[in-house]
């Protein structure tokens, strides 16, 4: 077999090759195979390789040098929309949070924003089986200060949209540990925006300590929160973790509905 032929052929080629349709799809014009190379971090040799198998297959077309999606790619892209309209996102989202409860063994549950801007519902919820456990109804509201899903939500948001929601906010004590005071609940905001994840610690209700993260659809806009929500004495040396198993998991969800984050330059 010839080196080329390998590498075509290799494991990490399948990654590749998405990445080239994954690259083109984000650029609104032909792509040179030096801006390839550059943007996925790939010798030119290899992308050539691959983008070859791709052009013979119409996935590609090329010109003046640079390249962009083919008549297969647009073919197969319709196919697979027709397969997500008979797969429904809610089923993907469900199955996340049935992951993600089997990981953490704490109750899961999923939050969409309210029409008002100043609430948050949960539409779904996976109780844990620990004989203690949080509790909560479909249906329930939050505000969004005061809870994990509430501030991943803010996170998600403009900074404009953040500062109006805190000018117009009256925050209320719920518990000895709420906090009201609006530069503080902003800097926790930023730093969920930073990290990707929001944690609460009996903030909302006694007891209760709630990680979150948002899910995106594949236009990139926020469908609602996924959160772990856990009584706090149980969690005391395991907060870190559980923080990143909800980050995996909401960008997990997020991919299986045809999100792709921005490439950082």
């Amino acid at each position: 077999m010839l080196k080329d032929d390998r590498r075509v052929n290799s494991p990490q080629s399948v990654t590749r090759v998405i990445q080239i349709l994954e690259a083109l799809c984000a650029s609104p014009r032909p792509v040179s195979l030096a801006d390839l190379s550059r943007v996925l971090n790939t010798p030119k040799s290899s992308l050539a390789a691959l983008l070859r198998g791709l052009a013979e297959e119409d996935f590609v077309v090329s010109g003046e040098g640079a390249y962009r999606l083919g008549p297969g790619a647009f073919g197969l892209g319709s196919a697979l929309m027709e397969a997500r309209r008979r797969f429904q996102s809610s089923d993907l989202v469900r199955d996340g949070m049935r992951r993600l409860a089997e990981r953490s063994n704490e109750t899961v549950l999923f939050a969409v924003r309210d029409e008002d801007g100043e609430t948050m519902t949960y539409v779904d919820v996976i109780e844990s089986r620990n004989a203690v456990r949080f509790a909560v109804s479909i249906g329930d509201r939050r505000p969004l200060y005061s809870t994990a899903g509430g501030r991943a939500l803010l996170a998600a948001g403009p900074e404009e949209a953040l500062e109006r929601y805190l000018r117009r906010l009256k925050p209320q004590r719920l518990t000895e540990q709420t906090e009201t005071e609006k530069r503080r609940l902003a800097e926790a905001v930023e730093d969920a925006r930073k990290t990707g994840v929001a944690q609460t610690i009996d903030q909302a209700a006694d007891g209760v300590t709630g990680t979150a993260s948002v899910i995106h659809d594949a236009a990139g806009t926020v469908i609602g929160a996924l959160i772990v929500a856990a009584p706090s004495s149980r969690l005391q040396d395991q907060r870190a973790e559980l923080a990143r198993q909800v980050l995996q998991e909401a960008a997990a969800i997020s991919r299986s509905l045809g999100y792709r984050p921005p490439r950082r330059s």
